[in-house]
């Protein structure tokens, strides 16, 4: 039996009580040193990672929710917070409330109304699963509005820091119900895609079917350092029954993140770990991201602030413009879709190929007038993006 003196007894007690409190200064200031972050000191804390789930990734052949699949989602993600800021981009509402309807066609109408159904059915799955891992999940209905102004986009950003700040996890999804026709997005790939240049995220991951990018033989590219017409030629127009996108918009997707400094990953979720192991270059096809040092509010136009608008200029902009010039009303060859001063258009080549966005500033109709006359500045060069 060992005896302790009561001097020594009062010592260890008083040494015991200067390294509580040192803790509890510590927590505290470590408490105050974290409410003074903002939302982008936030997002600093840990690299943003935006995953984006297709309908025919998440559903079975007659077209349900999986609910294996799910759990294994569930699991890989929970693995990957203690890393990464993450954002879920999840399609299936539609495919969820399909069965409730009758005599499904499929029209805008019926889509609108099996998204509504299927929406609440998917994030229940979603929660149940995720609460295994003691991961609370937030349903996030995205419209286009909500990235084409810049003051509604900044408050997005800060209800995300929200959500991360309390391990809550954003599952995200068009609100297909009361979206516009004419601005919807032209899918959920889109959706994901301006969700990473928004967030300034570190990696999206598309989820296929497809496993990958496939070359003829249907074996999957590992790596794709640039999207250029060999690229291109590998892909088919073809879509899942379900969803509305495909490989091609994955890659018009993938296009745009990379050359705004986003690496992209188009992999599958079959096997163990798919999403981790994407992650480290072990599966599906990785595309390179391209350096950029653009500033958040121009990567803001480039991501999600895009109107139906749109011009056409000739090569002699195009060139102008990669030297960072202003946009000239001479060297545009045609006008598309009706926009006002102030809206962000999207720029294209001779080859209709998107090369960029700029905030117009004349309305689609003034710079028709003035197409043929020189020195009047469409778009300044400060409010113009080229990918």
């Amino acid at each position: 039996m060992i005896l302790i003196s009561p001097e020594a007894d009062f010592c260890a007690g008083l040494a015991l009580l200067q390294c509580c409190n040192r803790a509890c200064a510590f927590q505290l200031s470590l408490s105050l040193f974290l409410c003074s972050f903002t939302t982008e000191d936030l997002f600093m804390l840990k690299k943003v990672l935006v995953i984006k789930l297709g309908t025919a990734v998440i559903t079975d052949d007659e077209g349900k929710i999986d609910r294996s699949v799910i759990k294994k989602i569930a699991a890989q993600t929970a693995t990957l917070t203690k890393t990464y800021h993450i954002v879920l981009v999840s399609s299936g509402a539609v495919g969820s409330g399909r069965p409730f309807f009758k005599k499904y066609k499929g029209t805008l109408a019926e889509r609108k109304a099996a998204a509504a159904v299927g929406n609440p059915m998917l994030i229940q799955l979603y929660h149940k699963y995720f609460s295994a891992h003691g991961i609370t999940v937030a349903q996030a209905l995205c419209e286009r509005h909500h990235f084409s102004n810049r003051k509604q986009f900044l408050q997005l950003k800060e209800t995300f820091g929200e959500f991360w700040q309390n391990d809550i996890l954003p599952v995200v999804n068009e609100n297909d119900l009361v979206s516009n026709i004419e601005l919807k997005f032209s899918d959920n790939d889109e959706l994901a895609t301006l969700m990473a240049i928004g967030f300034d995220a570190d990696t999206l991951i598309l989820c296929t079917s497809a496993g990958g990018l496939m070359d003829h033989e249907k074996n999957i590219i590992p790596a794709v350092p640039k999207i250029d017409s060999t690229v291109l030629g590998y892909v088919t127009k073809t879509k899942s029954s379900l969803g509305l996108g495909g490989m091609l918009s994955k890659l018009t997707s993938t296009r745009l993140a990379t050359s705004l400094g986003i690496r992209v990953v188009i992999c599958g979720l079959s096997g163990k770990d798919t999403l981790i192991s994407a992650l480290q270059g072990k599966s599906g096809t990785t595309f390179t991201a391209r350096p950029s040092n653009l500033k958040a509010r121009r990567k803001w136009l480039a991501s999600g602030s895009v109107t139906i608008g749109g011009v056409y200029i000739d090569k002699g902009a195009a060139k102008a413009l990669q030297s960072r010039k202003s946009l000239l009303t001479v060297g545009i060859r045609k006008v598309k879709g009706n926009f006002v001063a102030g809206e962000v258009i999207r720029l294209m080549d001779e080859e209709e190929t998107i090369v960029g966005v700029a905030k117009a500033k004349l309305s689609g109709a003034e710079i028709s007038k003035q197409i043929a006359h020189k020195n009047i500045i469409a778009a300044h060069a400060d409010d113009i993006v080229i990918f």
